[in-house]
């Protein structure tokens, strides 16, 4: 739900509640400062009668100081027209506070100028805290629409980067089954289709999302690696090194298979006798390592990109859009032969992903 921006903040008390608090804060403050005089009559009842006053006084500006914030109004502007408006209604409460205590009697004029100037500045400054709260909410609300609009955004251009590697990945699936059909294997292209519809199954059902764990990641990469090795036979080897302890960690959802098709395409497929798939994972202090190599041949020349261009590039984009600058994504070329990825990525389990969400709210 979007962060509406007439909403106050949260985390923020309300209106009167600080009201409540300030003025009560303030009572106390001047009863405190009334003590050595508190045993002459009538100081308790004057104190009293002059801060419901001023607080009234607080209740009538409270719609003025609304009104000035509304015009957008220079900060000069708005402390000039507040000092105004404290002066009116601080002379109009004293002047009644004055004769609530006299009982109409004759009013002395030089307390009541005193009085009018005490009542004038407190309000005075109960305007300037009024606007800076309000402008201090008003700033808070609009790092939140934008914060809130960036992560929409950064989703969404996550997405779709996602659901560009599904119909890329079914064409050259399909193309594999059409091969199959055309060499008269028709048990293995059989085969190959029920793999892709539990695969993409698999893909479709589950809720997208920008992260998930690398369990999940494997997972769905063997599905893949299945389908290919149904495809290529014993020419395909396949060894996973993925210890326990990075099971959980964090990666950006469908980061493998993509890199695995290209590794495929790459460095298997061009060799009469297959090659070797290696995928392994492990924890570098608070980081987490990636290494996805093929066998390929010594000396090999840069592989280019998956397909129509999607698989590096795509991989690259997402991990910039999630990571900015906190990750590494690399190729290196052994002099074995064969090509490596090399993924780096700061390590974060799902329990702190949930843990930051709470935090959030």
């Amino acid at each position: 739900m979007l962060f509406m921006a007439n909403e106050p903040p949260l985390q923020f008390p309300s209106y009167w509640r600080l009201q409540a608090m300030g003025w009560t804060s303030l009572y106390v403050l001047v009863l405190v400062a009334c003590i050595p005089d508190i045993t002459r009559p009538g100081t308790l009842r004057d104190q009293t009668v002059a801060m419901v006053f001023m607080f009234l006084g607080s209740l009538v500006l409270r719609p003025i100081c609304r009104s000035l914030l509304r015009r957008s109004l220079p900060w000069l502007a708005l402390e000039l027209k507040a000092s105004v408006w404290s002066l009116v209604v601080g002379t109009i409460g004293a002047f009644t506070a004055e004769l609530t205590v006299l009982r109409f009697r004759t009013v002395d004029w030089k307390d009541l100028a005193g009085n009018s100037l005490q009542f004038s500045v407190v309000l005075f400054l109960w305007c300037s805290l009024y606007f800076s709260i309000k402008q201090w909410q008003q700033a808070t609300e609009e790092r939140e629409r934008l914060l809130r609009a960036e992560t929409e955004a950064r989703e969404a251009r996550l997405s779709a980067l996602r659901y560009q590697l599904n119909p890329h990945f079914l064409f050259n699936s399909l193309n594999a089954v059409s091969t199959l059909v055309l060499d008269g294997n028709a048990p293995a292209a059989t085969r190959m289709l029920a793999q892709i519809g539990e695969l993409l199954r698999t893909s479709l059902d589950n809720e997208v999302m920008p992260e998930i764990r690398l369990s999940q990641e494997i997972a769905f990469t063997q599905r893949y690696l299945a389908i290919e090795q149904t495809r290529l036979g014993e020419r395909l080897q396949v060894d996973l090194t993925i210890p326990s302890d990075t099971l959980d960690a964090l990666v950006p959802s469908m980061l493998l298979q993509p890199l695995v098709e290209n590794a495929v395409r790459h460095g298997v497929v061009p060799l009469v006798k297959g090659g070797r798939i290696t995928i392994a994972s492990a924890l570098r202090v608070d980081r987490l390592e990636i290494v996805i190599g093929n066998s390929g041949t010594r000396g090999g020349e840069t592989p280019n990109e998956n397909g129509n261009g999607i698989g590096l590039r795509n991989t690259a984009e997402r991990l910039e859009t999630l990571y900015g600058d906190d990750h590494r994504f690399t190729l290196q070329w052994p002099e074995a032969g064969g090509c490596h990825v090399i993924i780096e990525l700061p390590f974060r389990r799902i329990a702190q992903n949930v843990e930051e969400a709470t935090c959030a709210q």
